[in-house]
Formats: structure tokens, sequence, C-alpha cells
């Protein structure tokens, strides 16, 4: 590949990160035209279409690749003026990181809290499925990830976190309407609540109790917050895979009912991000592997099992 210039190369990135060749010429403060060349330059030196003139403008394959060197090139410059004691001119690092809604909701947010602020940093969080948060991470968007993939995104690190424990729920009177007989015929049938169209972790669970002959029920009540789903299980539209620090006080209170207490199943996280040596990026990834070692099992990598895609 031919070199690629940092003027273009950031060109790109204005154009992703605005949606339009218009915004990123106002935020560039040179006209469309400009950009128009500038982006044409890029694809003549590598060789490749990088963006789909689209609204908004997204990258292509290759795109992406540009786009995460783009990334890490800022980082590396805003890292280098920072120890040349410059940091007065940047103003707070950003972290964009992908988190699944259930470690929002549990664990994350209480270790952010453990992130030094001298010098500041400010946190950008993508809300995406644990299974799914790597994309963000392909894609450029995203410089660190909560994920279950144990396998690193082309120029990542991976670090065991540990393990998210579920457990199956319901409410009392739910349970003693849909599932008055035997477990494994009558939950296949019952209404289910899930996360989102992606989220297989009732499924999961249901193959587990029917040695994979069956999934969860067709009736499912989609409901896109952690909160909202343990409510929503709670209130009994459905029976749902609650994270066990949330399920635990309504399980206490009598809310809830267990529906196979000797079956959780454990969702293995791990930490991938970027492999750049960057002060900020370390320290957050430090506080977080202390904070998932406090909050989530440890995996000893017996019986833990991976969300299905």
């Amino acid at each position: 590949m031919n070199e690629l210039p940092l003027d273009l190369v950031r060109t790109l990135l204005a154009v992703v990160d605005e949606g339009t060749f218009e915004a990123a010429a106002a935020a560039l403060h040179v006209t469309p035209s400009a950009i128009s060349q500038r982006v044409k330059a890029l694809e003549q030196r590598t060789g490749r279409v990088l963006l789909m003139r689209s609204k908004p403008v997204r990258a292509t394959e290759s795109g992406e690749v540009v786009v995460r060197f783009a990334r890490q090139m800022a980082r590396l410059e805003r890292d280098a003026r920072a120890e040349l004691g410059l940091e007065a001119e940047l103003g707070p690092a950003r972290i964009p990181i992908a988190v699944n809604a259930d470690s929002l909701a549990t664990w994350f947010l209480p270790a952010l809290t453990r992130v030094p602020q001298q010098p500041p940093v400010c946190f950008e969080l993508h809300r995406e499925d644990e299974a799914h948060t790597t994309a963000l991470l392909r894609e450029g968007q995203v410089m660190a990830a909560v994920t279950s993939s144990p396998d690193p995104v082309a120029g990542c690190t991976v670090r065991p976190l540990g393990l998210a424990r579920y457990r199956a729920v319901a409410a009392p009177e739910f349970a003693a309407t849909h599932l008055a007989g035997k477990l494994h015929e009558d939950l296949p049938e019952a209404p289910t609540v899930t996360f989102d169209r992606r989220d297989g972790l009732q499924d999961a669970f249901v193959r587990s109790l029917t040695k994979g002959r069956s999934g969860a029920g067709r009736i499912r009540h989609l409901v896109p917050t952690s909160d909202g789903f343990r409510d929503a299980v709670a209130f009994g539209l459905g029976w749902g895979m609650v994270p066990e620090p949330q399920a635990e006080p309504l399980l206490l209170s009598g809310r809830l009912v267990e529906l196979a207490p000797n079956r959780p199943m454990d969702v293995p996280l791990y930490w991938q991000q970027w492999k750049l040596d960057s002060p900020a990026l370390s320290t957050v990834a430090d506080v977080v592997a202390t904070a998932a070692a406090e909050a989530l099992l440890p995996d000893r990598g017996s019986g833990a099992r991976e969300l299905p895609s």
C-alpha cells in the first residue's frame, strides 16, 4: 500500500464521524469539494473504495481499516502531546467503549468512577449486546469493548474478565399459571421476555433443558433496557434470564421465583482493546479488570457457556 498522508486519513475520519461531506467540510473549515477531492485521493492511493456515499456516509470494509488507523494515530498523537506537557491545549481524553447493557446496569459504571481524573478522561459508552460489541472495534468506532468473544479483533488484545451469572426467573403468579408442570415441557411454550432480537440467552437456556430439541416460545416480549427487562419479568409478562445481582433482591422479597435453582447460566466476558501504548487506555483497562474480578465469578473453564450470536 502507498503511504497514507495523515491529512487525507483525518479527512476520511471526519466524513465518517460527521456523516456527510458537507458536515465534515464545516468541521475541518474547508469546502465540500476539498473534502471530496481528499477522499478520492485516498481511495486512489489505497486502490479501494473506502466510503459508501449514503446518508449518513458509511465506511466500507476497507474504509473501516483506515478509520481504525486514523483513530489510533489520533490517540498516539494525543498521548505524545500529553507527555510533552501540552495537556492544556488538548482538553480531556476521550475513551469510546462498547459495553453490554447488563454490565452497564450492574458493575461497569461503578468501575469507571475509579478511573483517576488527573488528567481528565471523558467516557463515550456505546451500548451493544456482548456478542456483538467486537463489531464496533472492527469498525473503529471504539477503542475497547466488553465482549463475550475470546477471539481478538485484528489489532486488538484480549484479557478475561470473569463470568456473568444469569438466573432463570419468573413472577410467582406467572410460574403458577404457565409452569405448573414439568419445566422442560412447559418452558418452551411459555411467554418469554427478551432484550432484543439478537438476545439468545433464553433460547440457550431452553435448549439446555430440552437437550437441544427446542428454543424459547413464540410469544416474545422485547424490552431493550436491563432494568426494564428485569421489571417486565417481575410484573409477569414472561420469564427471562436475569443477571444474578439484579435477580437476588427480588428473589429474597418474593417478587421472583427461580425456575431452575441448580442451572444458572454463566457468560464469559472479556476485555478487548487496541494494541496501543496509551496511558489513558491502559489505566481504564486495569480499573475495569480489577472491578470485574470483584463483581464477576472467576472463569476456571468449567461449565462456562458463551452467548450464541
